[in-house]
Parts: structure tokens; sequence; C-alpha cells
């Protein structure tokens, strides 16, 4: 059973995050820093061994953030496993191919892009500000992180070498770069890099989902219609909570975690459930209570019983919550208008949400019900089935 001080751990509000400057061997190519890389749930693909990591349990993804400067670049890179960007502030271009020409795509806040694995990729402020994106990469081990030729090319001209065993030596730092007994790490030949699979505008285009077009579902939790609820999600990426019959989301290849967005209204709140695994919240917007308890309750309130975070979303700054498996959880919208939020949830299979029975009961008298395949439904329908 976890502890009071473990679940007030998780939380992680966007005022405490710590950040390293010298994450990766870019750090002193013009025109390349300062960058702020951040480490939420575990390491990321840092190649900085002093790199702050806020929660390093193991969550089958990971979730960072990056924030930069107007006008400053993110080299090409290449990542093995799934590389999201979640823009909260600015506006940023996701450059990628490298084989030659670079292609781009612009997002702005609420928007959120899937990198395909094994393409070289990149990113630029084109803001006007310092701009925020939180990143999400699939599994705890994520195979770590393959430089351009031309960066590492760029890097190397500043004295910034990396080593085959990813390793950085830094002439500048009084380090000594060896070339008898060293070894540079080798990038692609242009060669292999003329065999990786070319992106069209248009084909990432249905990767990258903009907040204005998100698919809203008031039916996508058994409690929304409740008096006193009225929660609604809207997916991104994968399957997720959503007890939607109809819902899909706009990104649907395995990424090894899902994304969907939840929208609480004033007042409102979602019921006391659980899930069987982890789960990381980020309140984009507004402020939230996140209760968590323990104990199994009877009634359908753990008020007495619950570990209370306030989660607050806005402009300047956006709390997370590494929410634990097999817990009871309640969300509450305790701010004066709509609270968002990101939900990501390990597993590339449907989640299932273990309703506490005081809320199946409410739904049930409210002529609700969820059916054999585990989607809302009308109770008398189900009711009806042969078993």
């Amino acid at each position: 059973m976890l502890t009071e001080a473990h679940i007030r751990e998780r939380f992680i509000p966007f005022d405490g995050l710590r950040y390293s400057t010298e994450a990766f061997l870019d750090y002193r190519i013009p025109g390349c820093a300062p960058k702020k890389n951040y480490a939420l749930i575990g390491p990321g693909v840092s190649q900085n061994p002093d790199q702050p990591v806020s929660l390093r349990e193991k969550h089958g993804f990971q979730v960072g953030g990056v924030a930069m400067p107007p006008g400053k670049i993110n080299p090409p890179h290449m990542h093995f496993t799934a590389e999201v960007f979640i823009c909260t502030k600015g506006r940023w271009n996701l450059h990628w191919g490298f084989n030659p020409e670079p292609l781009k795509a612009e997002i702005g806040p609420g928007d959120i892009a899937s990198m395909p694995t094994w393409i070289y990729r990149g990113f630029q402020n084109v803001g006007d500000d310092e701009g925020f994106m939180f990143t999400a990469l699939g599994q705890n081990d994520t195979g770590g992180i393959l430089w351009g030729p031309q960066t590492l090319q760029a890097a190397r001209e500043q004295g910034v070498h990396l080593t085959e065993d990813y390793r950085i030596i830094d002439e500048q730092l009084g380090q000594t770069w060896d070339e008898q007994t060293m070894r540079r790490l080798q990038p692609m030949t242009p060669e292999e890099i003329a065999q990786l699979r070319r992106w069209t505008p248009e084909q990432m285009g249905r990767r990258v989902v903009r907040h204005t077009d998100l698919q809203w579902s008031s039916r996508a939790l058994l409690d929304a219609a409740l008096p006193g609820c009225g929660a609604q999600l809207a997916p991104v990426i994968g399957f997720g909570l959503s007890q939607d019959r109809d819902q899909q989301a706009p990104i649907g290849n395995a990424h090894g975690f899902s994304i969907e967005w939840l929208k609480i209204p004033a007042g409102g709140q979602v019921s006391l459930h659980r899930l069987a695994c982890q789960q990381v919240l980020t309140v984009h917007r507004g402020a939230v209570a996140i209760e968590v308890s323990n104990q199994a309750p009877d009634t359908g309130d753990i008020q007495g019983s619950a570990i209370t975070s306030i989660a607050n979303g806005h402009t300047e700054g956006w709390d997370s919550f590494a929410m634990p498996a097999n817990v009871w959880r309640r969300y509450r919208n305790v701010g004066e208008s709509e609270a968002l939020l990101l939900m990501m949830t390990p597993g590339d299979a449907r989640k299932t949400i273990d309703w506490v029975p005081a809320v199946q009961a409410r739904a049930a008298e409210a002529g609700y019900a969820i059916d054999a395949n585990g989607y809302l439904a009308l109770k008398r329908f189900t009711d009806r089935s042969q078993r």
C-alpha cells in the first residue's frame, strides 16, 4: 500500500521542475543554445548523467519537456521509439527528413504531433517568446538518440565529441579527446539515410492533431450524464479510456501509450474510479483537485481518506501528477471555469475503468450501464440481452 508520502511525491508542480542546459551534445552549436531539457517521468534520452529527474519510476513510457528562446533550433536526430510533442506555449516548426531537404509543420498551444520512428527530426521556436513543449517517449528503454552526421560535425567544430558509448567529451571544459584511445560514435552514412522512409507533408499532417480539431464526446464516461459530473473526452493517440463505442483516435498506430484530452466543466468532476495501470495527468488549463485513496470505499465517497493535490494549468505553467495503478481517484474542477487535462496511459490496448459500485448504481438509476464490450449503453437493452 502506498503511503501518503509516496502519493504526494507523485505530484509534479511546474514551478518545481529542474532542467539541464547540457543534456545533449548540441549545447555549444551556434543557434542551438540555450535549451532547457526537463525529465518528469524517467530520464528520457538525456546524455547528461546529472540530468535532474522528477520521478524515475518506470511507467512504460517517459515524459519530458523542452523550453527554448525564439529562433533557437534543435538539430536533426532520430529516435527508435515514439516521440510525441505536446505544445503548451509558443509556436514551433517541426522539421523532418533532412535527406536532403527538411520538411516542416507548424504547431501551437494545444496541438499534439507524433513523429514517426526512424526518421530524422528537429524543431525550432518560431514564436516571439520562450516556448514550451511536453514530450512523450515510448518504452522504459528508448534505445537512446542518434544524431545526424551534420550535427555531430558541428559539435566537433566546437570541441564537443560523442564517444561510442554515448559519453560527451567537451574540450572547452578542459576535457581531452584522445584520437588514439577514444572512438567516436559513427553516424549513418548518406546511403543509409537515403534508405529511410520519406514522409510527405500530407502524411505528416495526419500525425498532427490540432486542438481546434478535437472530437469531443459527452458519452465517453459512465458518470458523464450524472448531476455534478459532465466530463468529456477527446482521443488523440491510441486506445485510451473512452467508453464511447464511436470514438476513434486520429492517430491509431501503436505507441506503447495512449493520449487523450479530458474536459471537466466548472463545478464538475470525474467520479471515483481506478485503473489497473499507471497514468500521467497534466493540467493544461484550470484548477483540479486530484484525490487519491488506497481504501476501497463503500459509499462512493473518499472524503476523509483522500490525499488531495491541487494541480493548476495556465499560460506559464502546467502541473502534472503520476497516478499509481490500482488506487481510487477522483478529479474535481475547483476553479471558476472549464478545466482541461491531458491523460497519458501506458499500453496499446483499451483501458478498463473500474467505477466504484455507488457510481454504477447512480448510472443505473439514470438508465445507463456498461455493455459486455466495455462501452456505455442504455441499461434497458443490456438488461434484456441473453445471458
